[in-house]
């Protein structure tokens, strides 16, 4: 089986390309290259190509990432069926299986569905903010993102180095095999294949690097006038092509004091993306693997990746950078960190949550702590394929929302509250007026009706603060069907009780406790905060009242998140204590091989006691059997 590239270049001509062997083919700016795109936005080894008779695998190993139709692969794979194709730098390239039949282009356009010689810009920036870049869009073909599971293909078995490709028709120069045994220098040398995920151990560094980072990075400001720039401007996507034409220019100046096994295409990225983005972090925020980004300090740098904490190779050129990017994030949003206010919470455009502490709380140096948020929202259908919980858990649940039950979801840091909050959500009827309160934006509602509102920390001289308490309070004079409240943490607790109480059923909110008794007795401690002298008697009665549903979330050892309990709140008993049901549960059973966690969902065999208002409802028929 032999493949062949179609390559519309910037200026609209084309090309063929027949590698011969079995691949993998290389793509990249390097003479070594199967198909050498002579480009500065062309990375020397920017995408790995793997054929299979189904179709091929799409690997990227670039500082910019490559298009796929409106997704940007970044240091991780896609798998398409031949035919498809990608951006790489101003160059869209075509993969075809034996140059089968759209080669010569049809008259009057191309190979990509366009008009003949179009004017094509030249790629914006490539981040995970970045607005797409303008280029012809290929065919229509399923995107198959890199990760576990996720492959369409069978893994790459081919371990032969592959043979001379043929550029229209004329055999290129010697070609050096990646990973070949060359080493004679870098300029001779092709460059190692860096593998489709990052995410390893320790990077080698070499001496002096720090102090040569800096010097780059101070000379690039110089070159750009990047301090003069506000931080609007930084985002233009006509900057990336300046900072990284300039950083070129500058690496070669100083390459005799870099060894010749740095990549300087990685180096070059790495150092565009902290005067431009967020660092080191702009790779962890394109891969869909990766759930929450930790930085520890500027040496250490933490992902989740498949539910596992790893260590990565990235790392930040030092303090001052890991506070220049904690500056691009929440300057945009009007707040600050600084001495006199150290930490901060945030979000990044798509979503994601952001924390970031300094020092003098901070002893090792700057602390970022990002939860990413998810681009293509979950469903509780998902939830229920991934084993988050049971089909009969999830129409109970979407039930108590649709009969405007008040819900309280708990869980420990990092279970999964949120994400459960967001799902549930989405069952709300669209002709009601939901209002949602958080400290930072993270709910994404669907609902036509949606008020979104969001904290304020004070400023500078201390005045113009809001809390959730504060918005609580002004929601009840918004008119709102439902109130949904991120997260009760505070006094606050006690505003949302009074809401759920008083017409506002079918609320939902979420806190911190490690079982269905314990968040009881912790919305009790919230509601004590509030600074009212109030009976605990009283506060218990008032939970009883307002709460129907608490929904237990937790985190296992293998990263697995599962619904482990379903309970509900019944009345204050002569003793004092609130009364709670369950009625589903998960027992976890013996940990199957590789330490994965195992059990099952079941009904406890307790029946709700707003089961007649199911029935009203249609939920239940008349024989107690579930619709």
């Amino acid at each position: 089986m032999t493949i062949r590239f179609v390559v519309q270049g910037a200026d609209g001509t084309l090309r063929r390309v027949e590698p011969l062997g079995a691949g993998p083919f290389v793509i990249g700016r390097h003479s070594s290259a199967h198909l050498q795109i002579d480009d500065d936005l062309v990375s020397r080894q920017h995408v790995r190509i793997e054929a299979f008779e189904s179709g091929f695998r799409l690997i990227d190993t670039s500082s910019n990432g490559t298009r796929v139709g409106e997704a940007i692969v970044r240091q991780t794979h896609a798998d398409l069926p031949y035919g498809a194709s990608f951006a790489v730098g101003a160059s869209m390239v075509l993969v075809e299986r034996n140059g089968a039949s759209s080669w010569p282009p049809p008259p009057g356009g191309d190979v990509f569905g366009t008009p003949a010689a179009p004017s094509v810009r030249r790629p914006t920036r490539v981040s995970a903010a970045a607005p797409a870049p303008s280029v012809p869009a290929p065919r229509p073909s399923p995107l198959n993102l890199g990760g576990p599971g996720a492959s369409a293909f069978p893994p790459a078995s081919r371990v032969a180095p592959p043979a001379l490709p043929r550029v229209d028709g004329v055999a290129s120069p010697s070609v050096v095999p990646p990973n070949s045994a060359n080493t004679e220098g870098s300029a001779s040398r092709a460059p190692s294949l860096a593998p489709a995920s990052r995410v390893m151990g320790e990077a080698p560094r070499f001496e002096g690097e720090g102090d040569l980072r800096r010097q780059i990075h101070a000379t690039l400001i110089e070159n750009l006038d990047l301090a003069a720039l506000e931080g609007g401007q930084l985002d233009d996507p006509s900057m990336r092509p300046r900072v990284l034409a300039a950083l070129r220019r500058i690496v070669k100046q100083v390459d005799e004091r870099i060894p010749a096994t740095v990549d300087r295409d990685r180096l070059i990225g790495d150092l565009a993306d902290e005067a431009l983005g967020l660092g080191p972090l702009e790779r962890f925020l394109t891969d869909p693997t990766i759930s929450e980004i930790m930085v520890v300090d500027p040496e250490s740098i933490y992902v989740e990746k498949n539910g596992h904490l790893v260590r990565t190779d990235a790392r930040f050129t030092d303090d001052d950078r890991v506070r220049a990017c904690i500056e691009r994030i929440v300057t945009p949003l009007g707040r600050r960190i600084d001495e006199s206010s150290p930490l901060v919470d945030a979000r990044l455009k798509d979503g994601s949550r952001v924390n970031a502490i300094i020092r003098p709380l901070a002893l090792r140096g700057s602390c970022i702590t990002i939860r990413k948020f998810a681009a293509t929202p979950l469903t509780l259908a998902k939830l229920v394929e991934f084993g988050s919980l049971s089909e009969e858990m999830a129409r109970f649940l979407v039930r108590c929302v649709k009969a405007k039950k008040n819900i309280v979801i708990s869980g420990g840091t990092g279970s999964g509250k949120t994400t459960l909050l967001n799902v549930l959500s989405a069952a709300i009827p669209a002709d009601e007026r939901i209002v949602t309160i958080e400290d930072a934006a993270e709910l994404r509602l669907g609902q036509p009706h949606v008020v979104s509102l969001e904290t304020r920390p004070p400023n500078l001289e201390g005045r113009g603060e809001y809390t959730i308490r504060d918005l609580v309070r002004n929601a009840l004079r918004m008119r709102p069907d439902r109130i949904v409240v991120g997260e009760c943490r505070g006094g606050e607790a006690l505003d949302m009780l009074q809401a759920m109480n008083t017409g506002h059923d079918g609320s939902l909110t979420t806190t911190h406790a490690n079982s269905p008794i314990e968040a009881v007795s912790r919305l009790e401690t919230l509601c004590l905060m509030a600074g009212l002298d109030l009976p605990v008697r009283a506060i218990r009665e008032q939970i009883c009242g307002a709460v129907d549903i608490i929904v237990q979330q937790s985190r296992f050892s293998d990263g697995s998140r599962r619904v482990t309990s379903v309970a509900e709140v019944g009345e204050v008993e002569d003793d004092g204590i609130v009364k709670v049901v369950p009625l589903f549960e998960f027992t976890r059973g013996k940990d199957v091989a590789g330490g994965k966690v195992a059990g099952r969902f079941h009904a406890t065999g307790y029946l709700p006691s707003f089961l007649d208002q199911f029935q009203v409802l249609g939920f239940v028929a008349e024989n107690g059997r579930w619709t």
